[in-house]
């Protein structure tokens, strides 16, 4: 495909994830496809069927030859709209059963000791996610939308953008993202990183888990955020949260089945009891199940009066069999069952139905509709949607009760439900209690509250919110795409470059000509910019201003030479070559004022290892590029906050640049230093203003409309007219320039 051809705009929605919402199985040499039950695949198979798009994963098994592989492809285009991914027993052993879960699963639920660090799984998982993206590129069309779904493709999205794909993508993590302390210790977090930031819409459950992943953004990338956004090279990408919801609907219409109906009434005959309790559950060390089981042993110990009264199902599906932990976790649960069936049980009476598979629909719906009370209690979880299952079959009848652990996503939603701390075996035991207490009033205002909240947010509309605010943020894209000073621009500022007869180049200096560094002492201009310079310069057409932040000892040492006019302190200090001599722009400047605030900038500084005071001539700056970056942020906001309380009423100005936030005089700016230039002649033929932080912001806002101003660096909010993305794309502009000659 030509990603270039922008002749058949699509608006299909893909779906990428793991598996294919079907499985692909054989039997006696014929292939089945069946929907796939649970998870992603119910959650999405109803919005994939209403959009008419495409879904990319993993079948389940590999074609044997080609004839095989041919049927499956068309069977599952055709009827499922389905494009298969072909993964080996090698790369499923060491990408998915490796990688996936062993290393990133464990680690995303704060299990540390769990994760794996094997470099052949990292291989192994790279290579897996560039077979997806291989896969994609045969099928993506112009205005296809692609929704990347979960911790198996972390990588893809950036490995689109690697093969030039401006598509839309979207990303949904469905498992907690960490915080920093514990996704520092994946050795590859730099590349996961980037690797999500390929998409220009990054959802996640919680808000918890939104702002993790920001905060290892700046702290690992050193990349800030302004309001959960993130630049990303010339993108703008977004992190925002959406929690995930069900067909509540399905879930509470399949109630009054006829066949679940019947379910519930074999149910009930068999159990004889007056309560029942249920836990649904896959096998996972995530799910607290063994916590679980001692809290409902505690619970028989504490109030007896439940025993003979009550049943507790505990279903528990199974899930990566192959994976030892898992074959440990499972014999723990056996013998923790056995233990206090063994212990409580008596004739015609048995504490806990243990159920180790999978069911189905009608199966599962009539135990969440006759349960009084379910347990769900992961030890972490990132969303867990079986407490919102439980609660759409209670949502008519009001008479359920919900015990739900505080670690698990869905208690941002459900905070009407009896909420339990996962590892305190006392509190779930007494939540147990209380739910099987709670009168029927009580129960029906509870979930009323939580049905409505889930009714409402549903499936469908949450992925229509993710799809609609991923439209938007690639409008803003798409928007400020078009201000990239790309090649026929430059052309066209060459052109009117040559006509001009009177030049004005404004230009600033750290993060414009020269790239930022840590310490600002080594940001010296190379000899080579200082020859570029003194070339331009050298056009009698020509006048050359930089205008910096630094001081004016730091620019006559290091431009004096080039010739160029400077401008220093962000315009409190003015040079005209032509003049050899520094004056003052604004007249009655004090600096007495500097001994009152040099003590808290320095005390902030002793406060925030790596960070430093500047002192000018009528300024203070407090540098904190060094620091570390979330600390440095968050003492640069605080700072702000403070100084701006001292400030007021006074005639000094608290101003936030690139990693620095400094003190100086009210009516000192920037743009104020831009006047005197622009001023000094009725017309100039040609302006170029370029600069990369909200300093210079006041040098576009006074320039001339038509002005060729240049924000380097992509920023979706400056008032500059054009992007550009570096200062090595600077050098090279102004070496083009230089170029012409009459």
């Amino acid at each position: 495909m030509d990603k270039n051809d922008k002749s058949k705009p699509s608006n299909r929605v893909i779906i990428v994830s793991n598996r294919l919402p079907v499985s692909v199985a054989r039997n006696n040499g014929n292939l089945n496809i069946t929907p796939s039950v649970g998870g992603l695949a119910t959650g999405l198979s109803s919005f994939h069927r209403d959009s008419n798009g495409l879904w990319v994963g993993w079948p389940g098994v590999d074609p044997v030859n080609s004839e095989e592989k041919k049927a499956m492809e068309n069977t599952l285009r055709n009827d499922f709209s389905c494009l298969p991914v072909y993964l080996s027993a090698y790369d499923l052993k060491k990408y998915y059963y490796g990688f996936s879960n062993r290393t990133l699963w464990p680690l995303f639920h704060y299990f540390t000791t769990y994760s794996t660090y094997e470099k052949s799984e990292w291989k192994a998982y790279r290579k897996v996610n560039q077979l997806f993206c291989s896969r994609l590129l045969e099928v993506l069309e112009p205005g296809d939308i692609v929704w990347v779904h979960d911790y198996h493709l972390l990588l893809l999205p950036d490995m689109l953008r690697q093969e030039n794909v401006d598509n839309a993508i979207g990303l949904f993590l469905h498992i907690p993202f960490p915080s920093m302390e514990i996704f520092r210790y994946l050795p590859w977090r730099e590349e996961i990183l980037r690797g999500m930031l390929g998409a220009d819409l990054i959802g996640f459950h919680t808000y918890d888990y939104t702002r993790h992943f920001l905060s290892c953004v700046l702290r690992i990338l050193g990349r800030e955020q302004e309001y959960g956004q993130v630049v990303a090279g010339n993108r703008l990408v977004k992190a925002d949260t959406f929690p995930m919801g069900i067909d509540a609907r399905k879930y509470s219409d399949a109630v009054n089945l006829p066949s679940v109906i019947s379910e519930k009434e074999t149910l009930r005959d068999k159990l004889k009891t007056e309560k029942i309790i249920l836990s649904v559950d896959r096998l996972d060390f995530s799910k607290g199940i063994p916590e679980r089981l001692r809290a409902f042993e505690l619970f028989l110990e504490k109030y007896p009066k439940w025993r003979n009264k009550i049943t507790f199902i505990m279903l528990c599906v199974p899930s990566r069999t192959k994976v030892e932990q898992y074959q440990l976790l499972k014999r723990e649960i056996d013998e923790l069952v056995g233990r206090i069936n063994g212990r409580f049980a008596r004739p015609g009476w048995l504490p806990i139905l243990y159920m180790y598979r999978s069911v189905p629909f009608n199966e599962l719906i009539a135990l969440y509709s006759e349960a009084d009370l379910a347990l769900v209690t992961p030890l972490r979880d990132g969303m867990n949607l079986v407490a919102k299952e439980y609660l759409a079959c209670h949502s008519k009848m009001g008479n359920g009760a919900l015990v739900l652990s505080e670690t698990a996503g869905a208690a941002a939603e459900l905070g009407e439900a009896i909420i339990v701390n996962p590892n305190d075996m006392e509190m779930i035991a007494d939540a147990i209690a209380q739910g099987l207490d709670m009168t029927l009033t009580e129960k029906k205002a509870a979930i009323s509250f939580m049905s409505r909240r889930i009714e409402k947010y549903d499936i469908f509309r949450w992925a229509e919110d993710f799809i609609e605010h991923l439209s938007h943020i690639r409008g803003l894209h798409d928007l400020n795409k078009q201000r990239f000073l790309n090649k026929d621009l430059q052309g066209v500022m060459r052109d009117s470059y040559k006509k001009a007869e009177k030049r004005l180049i404004l230009l600033d200096y750290d993060g414009t000509l020269v790239s930022l560094k840590k310490k600002p002492e080594l940001a010296k201009p190379p000899a080579e910019l200082l020859h570029l310079l003194s070339n331009i310069k050298g056009d009698p057409k020509n006048t050359v201003v930089i205008i910096s932040g630094r001081d004016r000892e730091c620019l006559s040492e290091w431009m004096g030479e080039s010739g160029v006019d400077l401008v220093a302190e962000h315009g409190t200090w003015l040079f005209e070559a032509d003049l050899d001599k520094w004056w003052i722009k604004e007249e009655g400047l004090a600096e007495e004022w500097k001994k009152n605030f040099y003590p808290i900038l320095e005390m902030f500084s002793e406060r925030t290892p790596g960070s430093f005071v500047e002192e000018k001539t009528y300024a203070l700056v407090w540098h904190y590029r060094k620091a570390e970056p979330e600390l440095g942020d968050h003492r640069a906001k605080e700072l702000m906050d403070a100084l701006h309380d001292m400030l007021s009423g006074t005639a000094l100005q608290v101003l936030r640049g690139s990693k620095v936030v400094e003190i100086k005089p009210a009516g000192v700016n920037k743009g104020k230093a831009a006047m005197y230039w622009l001023g000094k002649e009725k017309k100039w033929d040609f302006i170029l203003a370029m600069g990369d932080d909200w300093t210079d912001e006041d040098i576009f806002a006074v320039v001339p409309e038509n002005t060729w101003s240049i924000r380097v660096g992509f920023k979706p909010y400056t008032k500059a007219n054009y992007f550009m993305e570096s200062p090595v794309e600077v050098i090279s502009l102004l070496r083009s320039l230089a170029d012409i000659k009459d």
